[in-house]
């Protein structure tokens, strides 16, 4: 019974990251999510998940 609080802490951690909470501060900084790298004319501002990059335009 004492594994149960250690796991508890481990479940709502990745009940987090599947919720998808960094697409929506991706998009209300006016990026966007993408797999890997940004391309050229745009830049990394944050990650949406493990693999997902936020890019934003250089431009604005």
């Amino acid at each position: 019974m004492k594994i149960l609080f250690l796991l508890f802490p481990l479940l709502l951690l990745l009940v987090q990251g599947a919720a998808g909470g960094n697409r929506a501060e991706c998009r209300r900084r006016g990026g966007y999510c993408t797999f890997g790298r940004c391309r050229h004319p745009t830049t990394p501002v944050g990650k949406c998940s493990r693999f997902h990059v936020c890019c934003k335009s250089i431009w604005g």
